[in-house]
């Protein structure tokens, strides 16, 4: 069956989503004729997706094909019932020639009627970000990223990267295109020398977790300023903290448990020999306290996510944490 030319990409992976999109506009479009033969039409537009259907089944201009790209279109998650029978109108007879693309940052609703016909006749990709505790693919999405770009890494320099770029797939491409411009020995770079040249401060955000661990506020509140003042991203901060969180509490929960690789997989720590020195920073604190850290933290990130005021709203949480871990 051929391939219909209509797509939707979703996600909130904005470096990779717009990547693709890059790379289909490179692949449909004609240099020379693309500003007759390129649309983008975004949400404030009235009737944005009737436009968008109007003008996708218009002929391109001179040679190369026709690009109309819908930007943040809610159709995945909600559509009036004009806009469906236009879609099911439209959707099946797109000329050869007629590219409709459709992005979201949002997962679209799988019983939305729309949904189902886009399923039906578009190529549909997901490009969502690998939660920031999942180190594994984390290091799988490095290894595969750097030979992509042409850089030989260590074991350790990829966890290295893990900790320093996290699910940041923009800053992770940064960072690499400066290593492939370093070079290095073909044996691969090493985490000392990737540390030289990596922009990190989630150094510094494993730094808070720990003085909230240590329930040292003063500590804590003035490196979420330190944080905060070096442009760090808030919800970065918190995923760092997250993940960090997830780890120990895994850690104390298999405290019984006396195979380092068993506790290393539940945990996921890539490197088993870490898990001695995890175990050592638990000691001290309880399961209860752990447990109760981490939805303090997930209703941080939601509430960063709502648009609370960033630095305020860990500083409070912050203390809150301390506080916890005091007890």
């Amino acid at each position: 069956m051929q391939a219909m030319p209509a797509y939707f990409y979703w996600g909130e992976d904005e470096y990779r989503l717009t990547q693709a999109v890059q790379a289909l506009r490179d692949r449909i479009l004609d240099p020379t004729w693309l500003s007759f033969n390129f649309d983008k039409i975004g949400p404030e537009q009235p009737d944005a997706i009737v436009q968008a259907l109007n003008q996708v089944m218009t002929l391109p201009f001179g040679s190369g094909g026709r690009l109309v790209w819908l930007v943040n279109t809610s159709l995945g998650q909600r559509c009036a019932e004009e806009v469906l029978t236009e879609l099911e109108r439209t959707l099946p007879d797109l000329p050869e020639a007629g590219h409709l693309l459709l992005t979201s940052p949002n997962k679209p609703d799988g019983r939305s009627k729309a949904v189902k016909l886009l399923q039906k006749y578009a190529q549909v990709k997901e490009f969502s970000q690998i939660p920031a505790w999942k180190t594994d693919e984390l290091s799988q999405e490095i290894r595969q990223a750097a030979r992509q770009i042409g850089v030989k890494l260590t074991p350790d320099a990829v966890e290295l990267l893990v900790n320093a770029v996290g699910n940041d797939t923009r800053q992770l491409h940064n960072e690499l295109e400066k290593l492939r411009l370093y070079g290095g020995p073909s044996t691969g770079l090493t985490a000392q020398e990737v540390a030289l040249l990596v922009t990190t401060s989630t150094q510094n955000s494993l730094q808070l977790a720990e003085a909230i661990r240590q329930a040292d506020t003063s500590r804590a509140l003035n490196l979420v300023a330190d944080l905060i003042q070096q442009n760090e991203a808030p919800l970065r901060i918190v995923a760092t903290l997250i993940r960090q969180f997830r780890t120990w509490l895994w850690i104390k929960l298999m405290a019984g448990e006396q195979d380092l690789q068993a506790i290393a997989k539940a945990a996921e720590v890539s490197n088993p020999k870490r898990v001695y020195f995890l175990q050592k920073e638990v000691q001290r604190v309880s399961l209860p306290q752990l447990q109760q850290a981490l939805p303090l933290l997930l209703q941080l990130e939601v509430s960063l996510k709502q648009g609370s005021e960033a630095n305020s709203s860990l500083q409070i949480k912050v203390i809150e944490l301390c506080h916890l871990f005091r007890l």
